[in-house]
This record gives C-alpha cells, sequence and structure tokens, in this order.
C-alpha cells in the first residue's frame, strides 16, 4: 500500500492532478479521503455564526479523526469518510465507506501542515499555482458549487483565503518530497509522479 498527501492552495488544481492519477492507475486500486469532510461539526451554531467560521484555518478541521482512518487503511480495515455540505456549513448524517486500497490518496489545502497527518503519508506532494489562477478557478468554484456572490468570493479571499495561504498553507510545501507547479495542467510532473508510485506498487 502507498499513501500519498496531495496539498496545495484554495484552486490550485488538486482535485484535477488526482483524478489524472486515478485514470492512469488499475481500475479500482485507489482510495481517496478529502480534508473538506473532516470539518468539525458545527451543527450547534446558528447559520449566520457558521458562515463566519475561518474554515482555512487548522482549527476548522478534525485532524485526529483523518488520522485515524489513514491508521485504519493502512491496517487494511474500512473506514466511513464524513460528509460535509457548505451550503448549511454542517457535518452530514451521510457517510462514505472507503475500503483500503493498494493506493491512498488524501487531499487538502492544510495536510501538509499537520504532523498528525504528514507523518503517515509515503510521498507527500505540494501542487502549486499562481494566485490569479487560483483566484479564478475559486471564484468560479464557489459561484457554481456553493452559491455564494462573486462579492462574498472576493472578500472571503481577501479576509480568509489570502492569510490562511501565507500563514498555514504556503510554508508547508517544505515538507513536499515533489512540488508540482501549473496543477493539473502539468502532464510531465503529472506522469513522473504516477511512474513514480507505479513503482513504488
Amino acid at each position: 500500500m502507498v499513501v500519498i498527501g496531495i496539498a496545495g492552495g484554495s484552486g490550485s488544481g488538486k482535485t484535477t492532478v488526482v483524478r489524472k492519477i486515478i485514470q492512469s492507475l488499475p481500475k479500482e486500486s485507489v482510495a481517496v479521503l478529502s480534508q473538506d469532510s473532516y470539518y468539525k461539526d458545527n451543527s450547534h451554531i446558528p447559520l449566520e455564526e457558521r458562515k463566519k467560521i475561518n474554515f482555512d484555518h487548522p482549527d476548522a478541521i478534525e485532524f485526529e479523526l483523518l488520522a485515524q482512518h489513514i491508521k485504519a487503511l493502512k491496517n487494511e480495515e474500512t473506514v466511513y469518510e464524513p460528509t460535509y455540505s457548505y451550503i448549511t456549513c454542517e457535518r452530514q448524517k451521510k457517510t462514505n465507506t472507503v475500503p483500503p486500497k493498494k493506493v491512498i490518496i488524501v487531499e487538502g489545502i492544510l495536510i501538509l501542515s499537520q504532523p498528525i497527518v504528514r507523518d503517515l503519508f509515503d510521498i507527500k506532494v505540494f501542487v502549486s499555482a499562481d494566485d490569479d489562477d487560483r483566484l479564478s478557478r475559486i471564484i468560479q468554484r464557489d459561484t457554481i458549487e456553493r452559491g455564494r456572490t462573486v462579492k462574498d468570493v472576493l472578500d472571503r479571499y481577501e479576509e480568509v483565503v489570502k492569510p490562511m495561504h501565507l500563514q498555514f498553507i504556503a510554508p508547508s510545501k517544505r515538507y513536499a518530497d515533489i512540488i508540482l507547479p501549473q496543477g493539473g495542467n502539468n502532464t510531465v510532473a503529472i506522469n513522473i509522479l504516477t511512474h513514480f508510485i507505479h513503482r513504488k506498487l
């Protein structure tokens, strides 16, 4: 089994990288855990207060549970990944069943900043992208998928996303074994990474 951590700023192209890795590997050989599924349950907080939570800060994530699930998968145990709603900002009752596979991919903006999960990875990857490219993707994603206005997205970017990127995410790049520039558009780097995974297997 190979456990791969894929980090990078919001909108850097992590999801595209993960998808292309999965496409290049044997079918049914990859399981994926997303950091975003492990946001702490905030259902006890009024909705308007929930919307003010800094979701780009490590304190918003239940990293202890994520680490438990990674360890369980490494022990060939099935785990039940939480689900989270960006609309209501609370954990859902539904879970995703994730069985152990030959390749476990964990993706998220903060996973390399936290030793409790970082130390569980066999390969640590940081997906890098220009800030303006990331902002463009964030605007497109948040307005379409998360029901936010462009003004809301830009305000949040200036007040939360950018400061948290500078404080926690960008510095975590130093822990990466592989830095993948240009996100999912860097076919050469992705091919090298997948070749390395094949060799590990």
